[in-house]
This record gives C-alpha cells, structure tokens and sequence, in this order.
C-alpha cells in the first residue's frame, strides 16, 4: 500500500544540503538523522556555529494551510510563554519549497528524558498542558484535521483490509475481533465534547526536560477533546493510573478546568490509537525506514498478539472509567 505522492527515495544528501542553503542557513556539518519516520528529520551545525533541525515533510500528507497552521499554534504557545520549539521564520514564512519538498527549519535543542515516574515532573507536564489547552480553546483550527472516529477508527479499518502482512490463518479472527472493538467504542464515543486545538501526540518522548517540560512535535496537532492530550501518560495498574491522573489533574487545574468529564474516553481513546497505529505502520510499509524500524510488523505473532490485544480492550471498555480522588 504505497501512499501516492511518496518520493523520499529523491531526498539524497546533496538535494537537503541545496534545500537548506536555498533558504541563505550554510551547514557546516554533516546532517544527522534524528529519529522520525513520517517526516525526514535531520540535524546540523551551520556556518553561525548555531545547531539547527530541518523537517522535510511527507509528500501528500498535509496541504500547506495545516503545516502553517501548526506553525502558527506553536509561536502562539511561544509567545504565550509555553515552552515548545516553534520553526524559524525566513523573509516572513516558516514553510520554504524546494524542488518539490516542503521543509521547516527549527532551533535545535537539548533535554534529558521526561521521567514518567517522577511526581514533580509529571505535575509540571500537566501544568502545562493546562497552558497549552488554555490557549488551544481560544479558537480551533480551520484547516488541520479532527480527532474523530472516522480519521482514526473507520479509515484505519479500511486500510487494513489491504494488509497484505496479516497471515491468512487469522483474518477472519482478527478482523471480527477488530470489528467488536470498533462498535464497542463506537457506542461510547460522543460529539458533545469540546474541541480545542491539542498538541495531538503528546506522549513521554515527546517532551524534554530542561529545568522544567520541553513539549516537541506539533507534527500531529489538531482539533479534539482535551483528554487526548492526557491519557497517554497513564500507565501500569489501576492503581498506578489513578495516581499519576491525580498528579497530572493537580498541575492542569491551575490554568485549565480538569476535564473529569472525559475520563470515560480513555479506553476509547486507547483502543483507537491501537487501530490507527497498526493501519499507519500497513500504509507506510513501502517506504523502506519502516521494514528497518518495525521488522516485527511482518511476524506472524505480533498480527496473532494484536487478537488478544484486542480482546484484552473489550475487557478494559466494558471496566468502570478511572474517576479523579475525592
């Protein structure tokens, strides 16, 4: 299933370096590939001694007026004093072309890993995802895309029937488990929830720490519930979960109002991102970095590990919702 319009394979070395120096930034070094694999990520020293992060993005997957409409949350949350990295502006844009590419330049920065279970890290992260979504609900996006059942359940659903790596063996379990999870979520999943602009993606590796909670990738920002932002970093037991929600609530209530009402998407929101990342990894197998990355996507067991994942979510949907304390 090859997406139409991917060509990196004519990103070579000489066409980044010329795409960097179009925009008048003279790398010094060699580029160094960051780890991402939707986008071509590369890190460099330019000619000012300054380090620098160019993006180049995906062909065919966001129009012009989405990445600039990331573009424009991130320095909203900059000027808003949020510690995110925003792209460079050059001669009054942030999104520059070049043969067919598009690309951003960002200021390179560095940052020890966010400590998941670490308290006081966790109330600042969530500190600040009160301050991203209080600025995210002052109006939503125009042209970036919904978090909605259709963009991450039903579509994903489709792509999957043309997986050619599910082993015949197991397609009919798997996908009539598929589908009893798809209506079990589609039964709980409502439209009445607020929508605001989220970060999208906000997961663990997503964040640096320096002194504080670097948030990084806005490459997935769009509109929906402010849950979305948040449930990622509830883990482990019940138990487990309950705290770190705790912790995460206490940071988030002094800039936003803790959306308690949305504790019942969580398991949703979680059976949802499973469907979606297993039709992303089908959708992109052509592109050769993810055979390298994800070789266990072409195994036999990890398709015959997701029909007990599955059956594994029903059972979590079908649970109580986690509840704040008291």
């Amino acid at each position: 299933m090859t997406e139409p319009g991917f060509d990196f394979q004519t990103l070579t070395p000489e066409h980044q370096l010329d795409a960097i120096e179009s925009v008048g930034i003279y790398p010094q070094s060699g580029l160094l590939a960051l780890n991402s694999y939707e986008n071509r990520v590369y890190q460099f020293v330019a000619d000012d001694s300054k380090r620098y992060v160019v993006k180049f993005y995906r062909p065919a997957r966001w129009t012009n007026e989405q990445i600039l409409e990331e573009h424009a949350f991130c320095q909203e949350l900059v000027d808003a004093e949020v510690p995110v990295v925003a792209p460079l502006v050059r001669e009054g844009t942030s999104l520059f072309h070049f043969n067919g590419y598009r690309f951003a330049l960002f200021p390179s920065v560095g940052g020890r890993n966010f400590e998941v279970d670490n308290w006081d890290q966790l109330e600042a992260v969530g500190r600040y995802l009160g301050r991203i979504h209080q600025v995210g609900a002052a109006r939503p996006f125009q042209a970036r895309a919904r978090f909605d059942l259709d963009t991450h359940l039903y579509q994903p659903r489709q792509a999957l029937t043309h997986a050619s790596l599910i082993p015949d063996g197991i397609k009919s379990t798997f996908f009539s488990d598929l589908d009893r999870l798809i209506d079990a979520i589609s039964e709980r999943w409502h439209t009445h929830w607020p929508i605001i602009r989220l970060h999208g993606d906000c997961h663990p590796s997503n964040i640096l720490w320096r002194d504080g909670p670097l948030f990084v990738d806005f490459d997935d920002t769009r509109n929906g519930p402010a849950i979305q932002d948040l449930w990622l970093f509830l883990n482990g037991s019940r138990a487990d979960q309950l705290a770190q929600l705790d912790t995460l609530a206490d940071g988030y209530r002094e800039f936003s109002e803790f959306p308690a009402d949305q504790l019942q998407l969580i398991e949703p929101l979680r059976g949802l991102r499973m469907v979606h990342y297993m039709a992303w990894l089908a959708k992109r197998w052509q592109d050769p970095a993810f055979p390298r990355a994800f070789p266990w996507f072409a195994e036999a067991k990890y398709w015959e590990s997701q029909v007990l994942a599955f059956k594994e979510q029903l059972a979590a949907l079908q649970a109580p919702s986690l509840t704040l304390y008291p």
